[in-house]
């Protein structure tokens, strides 16, 4: 830890070692537990950002927890039989010759420690307070390390370093914007960005080449443990490039990250396509630090007599000793929670020891005949002492409930097994088929189609679902940490993609007009992405919520407990603005 010495301190608490003893020394700091030795003698834990450090003080000096004060004396080395180990300054303490009290405080609302449970909303309220824990200073300073090490990887690579602009015109990005009022303008709103994709995209019409930014994003979603209204991500657009060139300017930059955090730099992050990994795992972010994978079992139960397996799909997976992991009672819950998460049911047997191996028991097994059974067993590779669990429904049914229910039995804690980086390609370009025929896209509408499936674009109906698009995002440990893909740079495709989504030419002059007159002026092929800083960070450190790693984040349901956020503006500048509220809803 490097020193940092001022005009009041010498050292920083957290530093000193044996090796300082003989040494004055003057060091400030919070007041982190006051114990009496005596009639005359105090020990008093001064603690700042790098640890605490003892200080032996005459017990008549008024210091209370969480005072803020200077104390100047002699490193000595503490007796043997007080020397801690388990503190790094724990083999000397201070002789204090002179006190030097900066701020008193208060008793605090909640103990500067993270050995007792605080509810978060007074966590919030008092943040001040909170970032004195030696677990958000650890994360706060952790982030930071990730955004240096981000920007440095970038700039390695020939990445300009370019702001957009917070006050933008509203566009269509998937969720709604946080308006705010013009006061030049009453009755007109600019909003604040979702993401800087157009600008970005209009930086190489600039020619810049090699845009990138930490940029700070707001939408106005429902948040959860890994969302926030406003958040950090890294943004950046390359020219002409292919999505393995993104890949490998990308990959550089969240492995300089990783190594920064760690201490390793990552190996070659893994390559898998939307179809597989939707097959297997049942997730487009799949989680590929443990087993139980989907396996296709549609082909034995064709022709099935048993209704429960007469479906356009099967699928089943397999829990290793679940015999013994799971009670009736819960195996009862699992039918119920996979029925909320759509489908008509779910199947479960026990494998038990046969006279001749292996063989399905309990359950629904009574209902298959015995080659179903052993095509079941076989294709799944299960043990005795194994449960396996099977759904039949429409193939989009049976992988989103069997890839949560996965998750539900097998998912590690979010530190455990790794960091298991995965590239998620070819994800389709449309997701479904609305109403009116027109199809409905996966990502923003200036995604190249994959260069195998341009002729489907002629196509209509559900055949266009077969397009794939050049879209790709980044997996770690199950977590989306972000997404990207190759734009369209050519006039024709661009026009058939707006034609197919129904938008006409009024309306794609209004949603995007100033994007498109700037194509017309030379758009060079070009692609890129953008990933969360928060997530990532959160993942570095193993927190699963990323509350842990922002300095004042809002809570689940969007408020702030410090500053009281939102709140009701002054009548006088809403009338400045033009605008009038609504009484609240009875």
């Amino acid at each position: 830890m490097q020193d940092l010495p001022t005009s009041m301190r010498t050292d920083m608490c957290g530093t000193l070692t044996a090796a300082d003893a003989g040494r004055t020394v003057s060091v400030c700091g919070w007041v982190d537990r006051r114990r009496e030795h005596g009639e005359h003698l105090a020990f008093i834990d001064l603690r700042d950002h790098t640890g605490v450090i003892q200080c032996v003080v005459n017990s008549s000096h008024d210091l209370r927890s969480e005072y803020v004060a200077r104390m100047t004396g002699l490193v000595r080395p503490r007796p043997g039989e007080t020397a801690n180990a388990d503190l790094a300054t724990g083999e000397v303490e201070i002789e204090v010759t002179e006190i030097e009290i900066l701020a008193e405080a208060e008793p605090p609302p909640f103990p500067v420690n993270d050995r007792i449970d605080v509810d978060e909303t007074i966590r919030l309220r008092h943040r001040y307070v909170d970032l004195r824990k030696e677990r958000l200073q650890r994360n706060l300073r952790t982030r930071a390390r990730v955004n240096s090490a981000i920007r440095a990887g970038m700039e390695e690579q020939g990445f300009v370093e370019i702001e957009t602009p917070m006050l933008i015109a509203s566009t269509p990005e998937g969720a709604r914007d946080f308006v705010v009022p013009s006061r030049k303008e009453p009755g007109s709103f600019y909003a604040l960005p979702q993401s800087p994709q157009l600008f970005k995209q209009l930086c190489m019409v600039g020619g810049i080449d090699r845009y990138y930014q930490i940029a700070r994003c707001l939408r106005d979603e429902d948040l959860r443990a890994d969302r926030q209204f406003e958040f950090m991500q890294l943004d950046a657009e390359m020219s002409f490039v292919s999505q393995e060139d993104v890949f490998t300017a990308i990959s550089h930059a969240v492995a300089n990250a990783v190594e920064a955090v760690t201490g390793e730099r990552p190996g070659d992050f893994e390559r898998m396509t939307w179809q597989e990994a939707m097959e297997r795992f049942g997730s487009d972010k799949p989680d590929t630090r443990f087993g139980m994978e989907l396996v296709e079992l549609t082909e034995v139960f064709d022709g099935t007599e048993a209704r429960v397996f007469q479906a356009p799909c099967v699928k089943g997976i397999r829990m290793p000793d679940g015999v013994a992991a799971l009670s009736r009672n819960q195996i009862d819950a699992l039918v119920e929670t996979c029925q909320r998460w759509g489908a008509k049911g779910l199947a479960w047997m026990k494998v038990v020891d046969g006279e001749n191996g292996p063989a399905l028991d309990a359950g629904v097994a009574k209902f298959l005949s015995e080659p179903e059974s052993k095509a079941v067993i076989n294709a799944l590779e299960a043990e005795p002492g194994d449960m396996v669990f099977l759904i039949a429904d429409t193939r989009r049914v049976v992988r989103h409930v069997l890839g949560l229910l996965r998750l539900e039995l097998g998912r590690p804690p979010v530190n455990e097994g790794g960091l298991h980086f995965l590239w998620v390609v070819d994800f389709p370009l449309f997701e479904t088929i609305a109403d009116n025929g027109s199809p409905v896209p996966a990502h923003h509408p200036f995604t190249m189609p994959h260069v195998d499936d341009m002729d489907l674009l002629g196509a209509s109906g559900e055949t266009l679902l077969d397009v794939r698009s050049q879209a790709y995002d980044l997996v770690l440990n199950g977590w989306e940490l972000g997404s990207g893909s190759i734009r369209i740079n050519r006039s024709d495709i661009q026009n058939r993609i707006f034609e197919l989504l129904g938008i006409g030419e009024a309306e794609r002059q209004a949603k995007f007009g100033f994007l498109l007159d700037a194509f017309r002026f030379g758009a060079p092929p070009h692609g890129g992405f953008a990933f969360g800083i928060d997530r990532l960070t959160a993942l570095l450190l193993g927190e699963t919520n990323i509350r842990e790693v922002i300095a004042f984040p809002k809570t689940q349901s969007g408020a702030d407990p410090l500053t009281s956020a939102p709140s009701p503006i002054d009548s006088a500048h809403l009338e400045e603005l033009g605008i009038r509220t609504l009484p609240p809803a009875t």
